[in-house]
């Protein structure tokens, strides 16, 4: 079947509904009035499914939302131009010159372990969180609850928002400390990580005395099972525990050589991550049984992302621009699209990979276009939106 190209770019009149080569497109979700207190916010409505979409920050700092249910773009208004960008399936925490600004989607789902509530709400841009980048941004499954930490490097220093507050489009820094480190929420506590220590801090930046060592601390990513922060030696995954945080230490296994994974990614909310092992290899941290695998890569890579489902797929972005979807048991490669970014990952305009529980979508900024792929069907191109400029940050929204 033919692909669908849509164009990502909006009218002066504020969305456009796009047509599509394959028929009409599916309605929004039902909704109704939100409920019991699963999530909700004052003004939002509750869906009967996730509003999907792909919200997208252009190089001038233009900020568009592509829903995926009906193929309708919104213009959010714009931030300054970014450096970089880090989201939890709701909001946007751009990096600009002068700090974080953070762009509210206005969608997302709230998980309530054994089944989800979606919600969806008017989407906004809420401010500027100032510090002299680059930025390392770490948040938690939650994005009407808990924390979100921000890490300044330049200015080595580390804030922890209240991530309550942003659901109610308030900026509130719970502490900022002016000689921190990488800093990462877990339940009512956060980590803060610097030099080769990781301690635990109160809601409002009080050391509780409990620390873990951790040589090196790069990377962070929260899972179902809890938070990670790799180190030089493998990881600590920290969770929530009575009155506090409780870290275990989850090392590489004996004898290995491989590089150490710096950055890791998944599908959202998920136990099993994936990492580079430079470009010829991936690293699998599985959160629950606490261990790590090392695959074989099948070709040079440039990013990688776990969807941990019942089939153990693992997606990787080729150095050619190739899609490539590999078996987590063994590496072995599976399925691969034709190359669809080779130009940007040229230029080094480096293309985003996501993956959700059924679809995986590629950015490609010197191509103009972002790519919707059917990983579990041979690597299926399944859609093709074309955008009216470069999408230099791209993410999935409404998760």
């Amino acid at each position: 079947m033919r692909s669908r190209i849509v164009p990502l770019a909006l009218a002066l009149v504020g969305s456009l509904a796009l047509a599509s080569c394959a028929g009409a497109a599916p309605g929004k979700p039902a909704s109704t009035e939100t409920g019991d207190g699963h999530g909700e916010i004052a003004g939002a409505v509750e869906l009967a499914e996730p509003a999907l979409g792909l919200t997208s920050v252009a190089a001038d700092g233009a900020v568009r939302h592509l829903d995926l249910l009906d193929e309708s773009v919104t213009d959010l208004g714009s931030t300054a131009p970014p450096v970089g960008m880090t989201t939890d399936g709701r909001y946007l925490f751009v990096e600009t010159a002068d700090g974080v600004q953070i762009v509210d989607s206005g969608v997302w789902t709230w998980d309530h372990v054994d089944h989800f509530h979606y919600y969806r709400a008017e989407p906004r841009l809420l401010g500027t969180v100032e510090g002299e980048g680059p930025v390392t941004v770490a948040t938690t499954n939650s994005s009407t609850t808990g924390g979100t930490g921000l890490f300044f490097a330049g200015s080595g220093e580390s804030v922890l928002l209240d991530t309550e507050a942003l659901s109610k489009g308030e900026i509130v820094e719970r502490f900022r400390d002016d000689d921190g480190g990488l800093v990462v929420p877990v339940g009512s506590f956060a980590l803060v990580a610097r030099g080769d220590e990781v301690a635990v801090r109160s809601a409002d930046g009080a050391p509780t005395g409990e620390s873990a060592a951790c040589v090196d601390p790069r990377g962070t990513i929260t899972t179902r099972v809890g938070a990670v922060v790799g180190c030089g030696d493998g990881a600590l995954l920290a969770t929530a525990a009575t009155g506090g945080v409780a870290i275990e230490r989850i090392p590489y296994p004996q004898g290995t050589t491989a590089p150490r994974a710096e950055a890791f990614a998944n599908r959202e909310g998920r136990p099993t991550v994936a990492a580079l092992a430079g470009d010829s290899a991936v690293w699998l941290l599985d959160t629950r049984a606490r261990e790590w695998t090392l695959l074989t890569a099948p070709a040079p890579l440039a990013a990688v992302t776990a969807v941990d489902d019942a089939d153990g797929h693992v997606l990787a972005l080729a150095k050619d621009g190739r899609m490539l979807v590999l078996e987590a048991a063994t590496g072995a490669q599976l399925a691969a699209t034709e190359p669809l970014v080779a130009d940007s990952l040229s230029t080094g305009a480096a293309p985003v990979l996501i993956a959700d529980q059924q679809r995986a979508y590629l950015s490609a900024p010197s191509e103009h276009r972002m790519f919707e792929i059917d990983f579990a069907d041979g690597a299926r191109l399944a859609r093709t939106f074309e955008t009216a400029s470069a999408p230099a940050f791209v993410a999935e929204t409404g998760r």
